[in-house]
Parts: structure tokens; C-alpha cells; sequence
């Protein structure tokens, strides 16, 4: 197959299209379908490997410290995520159980990891190992991380036992709403970019080599 150079494929038609240098926050489209092919991500790039790092730093606290504290006639419960996994499936809940663990620990913890990894050494201007496997699989995953619902759940559940019961927010409740919005831009990161940064880190090499 013949490899065409500076090129961009529509993911919607197959259009293949040159792809032209983009100024800050300008979009190109698909002039066959109208899709949107590419897009200037002005200083997002830059922004990602600091809010990636940010991110796990939330996401430990989120699954270390308790998530609320619950008092009942002199009475005080309070638990982790992982308490809560833990119980679900000691009550014979073991599928609900590991959806959670999956869905709220596993999948967003990997793609956090997975971004870290590839950024990393595009800073220094290298290819991480294993790149394109890591971009797919990052793409994915991302459908399955779920904090948000989990979030939300744990938001209705703190409402209908206020009634009952003191309910004290604890501190992951807290990391837990950062990390949701946190996830939702590292995760909305487009992965074409990644590609883009390889490119460049590639092109910045081969400068060097030349002038040297």
C-alpha cells in the first residue's frame, strides 16, 4: 500500500484529506460529510501530563480516606470504596461488587496510568514502549470508567439517609467530585493528539540530528 505523506482519513467516510497546519482553536472538517477531522488544541497538550498527575494524586486520596461517616444512636460507620466492594460482596453481591471495583477503580486508575505513561516520555521526546497498543486501548476504556454514576449514586443514598441518620461527608466524598471532573477532561483528550505530539517529538529530533 502506498503511504501518503501530511494526510488525514475521515473516520465517518474515508475521505482522505492534506492536512494543513491549524491556528489556535481552529476546527477542520470533512468536506464530504461534514465531520469533524482535526482540531487545534491549543495549550491542552501541555496541560494534560500536570492534570494526569494531579488526577492519580485525587484518586489515591479518593480510595484511601473514608468516603462518609454515618452516626445512629451513638453509633459510627464509615467506609471506603473498597470497604463498600468489599461488603457487597460479602453479602452475596459479588457481581454488583466487582462492576463497581471495575468500573469505579480498575478502568479509570489503567487510564490515568496508560496517559502517564505515553506523556511521560513525549516530554523528553521519546516514544513510549508499546505506543499504538496503549492509544487503542485507552480509547476502549474509555466508555467503562464510571465515577461519575458512582458519584451521583452515592449522592441520592447520603439524601435518603440524612433522614434516618447524621451524615458526615468525608474526605473522599470531596476528591471524589474533583476526580469526576478531572477524569472528564483527561479522558476527553483526544488521542489524535498524542499522535500529533509524536510527530513533533519525531520532527524535533530529526532537527537536532541535522544540525548536529
Amino acid at each position: 500500500m502506498k503511504k501518503v505523506p501530511n494526510a488525514i482519513i475521515c473516520a465517518s467516510c474515508d475521505a482522505v484529506h492534506a492536512r494543513v497546519e491549524l491556528q489556535e482553536h481552529e476546527v477542520a472538517w470533512c468536506q464530504r460529510c461534514g465531520l469533524e477531522i482535526d482540531r487545534h488544541h491549543g495549550k491542552q497538550n501541555d496541560r494534560m501530563l500536570p492534570l494526569t498527575v494531579a488526577g492519580l494524586i485525587i484518586f489515591t486520596i479518593a480510595h484511601v480516606f473514608p468516603i462518609v461517616e454515618i452516626e445512629l444512636r451513638g453509633l459510627h460507620s464509615q467506609t471506603t470504596l473498597l470497604g463498600a466492594v468489599i461488603a457487597l460482596a460479602s453479602e452475596g453481591m459479588g457481581l454488583v461488587a466487582l462492576l463497581v471495583l471495575v468500573t469505579t477503580l480498575l478502568f479509570p486508575l489503567f487510564q490515568m496510568l496508560m496517559l502517564l505513561w505515553l506523556l511521560v516520555p513525549l516530554r523528553r521526546q521519546q516514544r513510549a514502549a508499546g505506543f499504538a497498543w496503549l492509544v487503542r486501548a485507552m480509547q476502549l476504556l474509555r466508555p467503562w470508567g464510571m465515577i461519575e454514576i458512582f458519584l451521583l449514586g452515592v449522592l441520592i443514598a447520603l439524601i435518603k439517609l440524612s433522614s434516618m441518620a447524621i451524615v458526615l461527608p468525608g474526605p473522599a466524598l470531596w476528591a471524589f467530585m474533583a476526580l469526576t471532573v478531572l477524569l472528564t477532561v483527561v479522558t476527553a483528550f483526544d488521542p489524535r493528539s498524542l499522535w500529533k505530539m509524536l510527530g513533533a517529538a519525531g520532527k524535533s529530533q530529526h532537527r537536532e540530528g541535522h544540525d548536529r
